[in-house]
């Protein structure tokens, strides 16, 4: 395993990496066969640094949800990154949904692949045990766990995240889709100048004069039909990147969850601190303000003795003492979770704005370069067509 000083990331120190994917066959918990997919994480010392072996080990897909979810409930306050999607979603016709379609596979792997990158990186998170013992060891020891609360006076911060994390989930998964169809209506323009080359060099076959004009133009056409695969599979990158950040929502609410949690408990112990001061209340004034079991007692058996009184006063004092101190506690981790959350929920907003401003950036330097390009082939065709 490896030690990693406070506050210095994990990838100055290790090339993490997951190499390849490779399909297995196996028995499940039911004794049923299945084929499921493994990775190789492989883990090198970096260049600058000594005394680090390397390693690799397989793992599925479920271990890394395993990780991500352990991370959830140990790192609360921190904006886990997210995981590629486990099954084919939101693809153009040309994909396949299926899970061991290698196109799929390998744009997991290369999800899987970012995800490490970006908890290596984390100030926090690459200093976690379990990480390293994950990225080094067949044994990860990792438990799934998780909860959900509901609290009287939430904090309209962390209902706002919520929010937001829903808004920007639904504005992602809208433009995914739209880009999807653009993508299938792009693939079909381009096969269609296929078409206009096939028709251009037939008709070449049968014109003297125009024969070569009418070849030359068809070759233009049909080197713009073939380049469609390599755009759309740049296109399937960028939208690999509104991917993670479509995913990254989970992980914001999954902070608000922990909050809610937190607050949860605070109210708990403030409630059970509340109902210790009015029992006190009614016990040295010998009055109910509320219907109980205690009030009807008294009035069929009458009153408790001085002794008993005094005795239970000394009780629920002792009591009142550990709820107060309970409730200093409760408030002190509410305020740390909110001060260390909020920090880093401000570091993953200035990471996504430049993320998605690059891929938004890029992918419109892209789109802008398909036109030209289609605009390049008819003005190459119209060279051709004035030179018959």
């Amino acid at each position: 395993m490896v030690e990693i000083e406070k506050g210095t990331s994990l990838l100055r120190k290790l090339e993490i990496s997951v190499a390849e994917a490779e399909k297995r066959t196996g028995k499940n918990t039911v004794n049923m066969q299945e084929i499921y997919t493994v990775y190789l994480i492989e883990t090198r010392t970096a260049h600058h640094t000594k005394g680090i072996t390397p390693d690799s080990l397989w793992r599925r897909y479920s271990e890394f949800e395993l990780l991500r979810n352990y991370l959830l409930v140990t790192y609360p306050f921190v904006v886990v990154a997210p995981l590629p999607e486990k099954r084919a979603e939101i693809v153009w016709h040309k994909l396949s949904a299926d899970n061991m379609d290698p196109d799929f596979v390998e744009r997991r792997r290369v999800g899987l692949e970012n995800f490490l990158h970006r908890v290596a990186s984390h100030p926090v998170l690459c200093n976690d045990n379990i990480f390293n013992i994950f990225l080094t060891e067949a044994d990860s020891r990792l438990k799934a766990v998780n909860a959900a609360f509901r609290v009287k006076n939430p904090d309209g911060r962390f209902t706002e995240l919520k929010h937001y994390s829903d808004e920007l989930q639904t504005v992602l998964s809208q433009l995914l889709r739209v880009r999807a169809r653009v993508a299938d209506r792009l693939y079909g323009v381009y096969k269609v100048h296929g078409n206009y080359g096939r028709v251009f060099s037939e008709w070449s076959a049968i014109e003297k004069e125009m024969g070569d004009g009418l070849q030359s133009a068809g070759h233009h056409m049909d080197a713009y039909a073939a380049s469609v695969d390599d755009i759309l599979e740049e296109e399937e990158h960028y939208a690999d990147q509104l991917k993670e950040y479509l995913f990254y929502t989970d992980a914001l609410r999954a902070v608000c969850r922990k909050h809610e949690l937190t607050q949860f408990e605070l109210e708990m112990v403030a409630l059970d601190l509340a109902c210790k001061k009015q029992q006190k209340e009614e016990l040295v004034t010998g009055t109910v303000r509320t219907f109980s079991l205690k009030g009807m007692t008294s009035k069929l058996f009458g009153q408790e003795t001085a002794e008993q009184r005094e005795a239970k006063l000394q009780v629920l004092e002792q009591q009142l003492k550990e709820g107060e101190e309970a409730v200093k506690e409760k408030n002190t981790e509410s305020d740390e979770f909110v001060k260390t959350a909020w920090v880093d929920i401000e570091r993953f907003k200035d990471q996504k704005d430049r993320d998605l401003k690059e891929a938004l950036i890029s992918y419109a330097v892209m789109q802008i370069s398909m036109c030209k390009k289609g605009i390049q082939v008819w003005t190459n065709a119209k060279e051709c067509f004035n030179k018959m």
